[in-house]
């Protein structure tokens, strides 16, 4: 009977408890006590966690890794391939500025009829300076046509087949070309060298050279036609005893560098070889 009777008073008396609590709680009276009891169990949660990611970072590490290494190869994939177009555009400008200059000197000079023509390889002998390229006799080429870029000259094509010519170099030891200087109008003789250098032969002495002058072909001797820029005179070599003047020549192209020509296909040369006396003939 007694313990009946008792709940009662102890769920009030536990109500008030809670409540007091409650209030003081909310009056800031137990956050002393609070984080004396939380303190401990926030410091073991915090310790747990850490040990907890700790072990999941160390398991999970190989597969990060791995991803990584995947990852980073198809990065590395792909700014090859994107270097690889940028060459490609890069090259794909220069060969349309190439072609672009070509159409201006071929407009510039409607005299002639070319054939462009890309260059496709250089004679290895270090003794003989000429190249290759792609065109031959099907595309109308024929040996000793002039070979010119929007520059100046090149040479002149040497021997064909039926897709691919070889063109000798102006600057050839077995190259001459007769030239003319300006503005003096002088004329001279110009012969490869050895040295892929360019000497300019049988300048007179009373000719009013001048560094800087410009040389161009004279059409003199049928090989090739006048008027075609080769360069400027660099350098004069000249002793009062000689009966020639001579000297150094900077051409206007860079042999170097060549990638496409053009061939004037209207041009043939003279055969002037039966109309030269023989040694010994009167």
């Amino acid at each position: 009977m007694n313990t009946t009777s008792s709940r009662p008073i102890q769920t009030i008396v536990f109500v008030l408890v809670a409540l007091g609590l409650i209030l003081l709680a909310l009056g800031g009276y137990l956050s002393p006590v609070s984080r004396f009891l939380l303190n401990p169990i926030v410091s073991a949660q915090t310790w747990i966690t850490q040990r907890y990611q700790f072990i999941q970072d160390f398991l999970s590490a190989p597969q990060d890794i791995s991803r990584l290494r995947q990852r980073n190869q198809e990065l590395e994939a792909e700014v090859a391939r994107l270097q690889s177009q940028v060459i490609e555009l890069q090259q794909q400008l220069v060969e349309t500025n190439i072609l672009s200059a070509l159409v201006d000197f071929a407009r510039a000079n409607p005299e002639n009829r070319y054939q462009a023509a890309a260059v496709i390889g250089y004679d290895t002998s270090p003794f003989l300076k000429y190249v290759f390229i792609n065109r031959g006799s099907d595309d109308g080429l024929r040996r000793g046509m002039p070979v010119v870029t929007q520059q100046g000259l090149v040479g002149r094509i040497a021997a064909v087949t039926a897709n691919a010519a070889r063109v000798q170099l102006i600057t050839d030891p077995a190259s001459t070309v007769n030239v003319r200087l300006d503005p003096s109008g002088a004329q001279a003789v110009l012969k490869g060298q050895l040295t892929g250098d360019l000497l300019l032969d049988m300048v007179p002495q009373e000719a009013d050279l001048q560094v800087g002058d410009l040389v161009l072909t004279s059409g003199l001797g049928g090989g090739y036609p006048a008027n075609i820029l080769i360069g400027q005179v660099s350098g004069i070599r000249s002793r009062d005893q000689d009966l020639f003047k001579r000297a150094t020549l900077q051409s206007v192209v860079d042999f170097t560098q060549l990638e496409i020509v053009l061939v004037i296909t209207n041009f043939r040369p003279l055969d002037t070889a039966p109309l030269v006396p023989e040694e010994g003939t009167p």
